[in-house]
């Protein structure tokens, strides 16, 4: 995610929304002094402003057609009108610099296809379908109003701090591993879905616990496993799950350790009122859907091992080995870190990399388009 997330404290508590109105810029309030005086220690922010400014150059031409496809999907070496269409798109947003105008889907058409599918955060197979479709046919003045959500999003944002720093962004489903501003490495996550949304807030990240038990939310009981006890007699023993007691009329219900368990192998555990922490998962097959939210609001991680290694890097005895046995003993074990880790849960669908290459994501909770009918209704 380039430098969007060198930023210490990142999250603007995105319920306070103090400065929405703020956000109703008009194209001649953009001035360059204003955003250099107001943010000079936000080159995220300024890159944004970059990208503004392109999108305007490219409303004041008029924006961009709309693609009208007919197949399921375009590849290389294939012929259709609307490849007429995909290569005049592209030219105008400067993917496409090859001033061939032909139907046929050539291999310069397969690189320009990559490099959108990389600012959309789809596979870079170079093959047009439905879904890129309809991002590029999103208009002009809808990803400018995107820009400017997420430049309001940096306003109040500044550069500083060092050590580990753990970054979530929700729209991108990916975690990010920085120390100080360098970031060390990423990967895939699973987040909430849009019943139960993962929450942002900033915390700290204090333990780590192996092989651990899954002690069920109430609501969980009540909804999913009361219904599938009624079904099945033996779902609760087929199913790893104890019951260690009674609360408010509700069983108390825990999953044990082990390879079935919800949480996987491992948990990383940042104590907060919302109840969310990363954890492993059994269920490995979500990480290859494009859009992942698909769990009750924790952050499912796709190397959880690669994580806890580097986490204990420095914690005398905790070898790649030592973490493997303990994530598979079957004995719940928590381990404190050696120091606190900052973990901060963020929602960015519009942000600009090191190669200066804008990339967008889908506002998967709604959350773009709640500012912006803020905005409107004023």
């Amino acid at each position: 995610m380039g430098t969007l997330i060198r930023i210490n404290g990142i999250i603007l508590l995105f319920g306070l929304l103090v400065s929405v109105n703020s956000l109703a810029f008009s194209k001649d309030t953009l001035r360059k002094d204003q955003f250099n005086q107001n943010h000079p220690e936000n080159p995220q922010y300024a890159r944004l402003q970059n990208a503004l400014q392109g999108l305007y150059e490219i409303q004041k031409k008029g924006g961009w057609p709309k693609i009208t496809g007919t197949q399921k999907f375009y590849l290389k070496g294939q012929k259709a009108s609307a490849i007429k269409q995909i290569k005049e798109r592209l030219r105008i947003s400067g993917d496409f610099n090859s001033k061939d105008t032909s139907s046929i889907f050539t291999t310069e058409l397969v690189a320009a296809v990559q490099r959108v599918q990389k600012r959309f955060g789809y596979k870079q197979n170079g093959v047009v379908d439905a879904l890129l479709i309809k991002q590029l046919n999103v208009p002009v003045d809808d990803r400018i109003q995107q820009v400017l959500t997420n430049m309001q999003r940096f306003q109040n944002t500044s550069f500083s701090g060092s050590g580990t720093r753990l970054v979530v962004n929700i729209p991108e489903y990916r975690l990010h591993v920085y120390e100080g501003p360098q970031e060390i490495f990423n990967m895939d996550i699973v987040v909430g879905s849009e019943e139960h949304k993962t929450v942002m807030f900033d915390d700290e990240m204090t333990n780590i616990v192996f092989s651990p038990y899954w002690n069920v939310p109430p609501s969980i009981v009540e909804n999913e496993i009361l219904p599938a006890m009624q079904s099945n007699k033996n779902y609760l023993r087929n199913n790893g799950y104890e019951i260690t007691g009674y609360e408010n009329g509700l069983p108390v219900i825990r999953q044990k350790p082990g390879p079935q368990n919800s949480l996987g192998l491992v948990k990383f555990v940042f104590p907060n009122e919302h109840g969310i922490y990363f954890h492993d998962t059994p269920a490995k097959g979500l990480f290859e859907y494009p859009k992942r939210t698909f769990s009750h609001g924790c952050i499912r991680l796709a190397e959880p091992a690669k994580l806890a290694e580097y986490l204990l890097r420095n914690s005398p005895g905790w070898t790649a080995d030592k973490i493997q046995k303990a994530m598979n003993s079957g004995k719940e074990q928590w381990v404190r870190l050696p120091g606190a880790v900052p973990v901060s849960i963020a929602y960015y669908t519009a942000w600009v990399e090191d190669d200066g290459q804008l990339q967008l994501r889908q506002d998967i909770y709604g959350l773009d388009k709640k500012i912006a009918n803020s905005v409107a209704s004023r």
